[in-house]
């Protein structure tokens, strides 16, 4: 975390909530700016976007007005685990092919037809 955004955080900052990675999300303690509140995330370790819950995220784009609440916090049984960001890493998808698997693909099958025109 930079210094100058901690700095700017303890004089302008007001704390409106964590979430489960342990972000800490804040708005600004005085008026708006240009009609709009400022609001702004100090990420718990690395800074990756991909980590603020989508309910968190439609607070500091200004889509709901107010904080999420306890119950909008509770996983839905059809939402699943968040997983990071993995491009650029060893983890990352590399498809059948791809320079770092081999670079080999498998061998056509001949069952392609090229269009012709009539």
């Amino acid at each position: 975390m930079d210094i100058g955004t901690l700095l700017h955080t303890w004089i302008y900052g007001k704390l409106v909530g964590t979430d489960e990675f342990g972000n800490r999300y804040y708005k600004n303690k005085g008026g708006s700016l240009y009609g709009r509140e400022r609001r702004w995330v100090l990420y718990k370790g690395r800074k990756e976007a991909s980590k603020v819950p989508p309910e968190w995220h439609s607070w500091l784009h200004h889509t709901s007005a107010e904080p999420l609440t306890e119950s909008a916090t509770r996983a839905r049984p059809w939402q699943k685990d968040h997983v990071p960001n993995l491009t650029g890493t060893a983890g990352a998808y590399r498809p059948a092919g791809h320079d770092f698997k081999g670079g080999a693909r498998a061998h056509a099958t001949g069952d392609y037809e090229a269009w012709k025109p009539e």
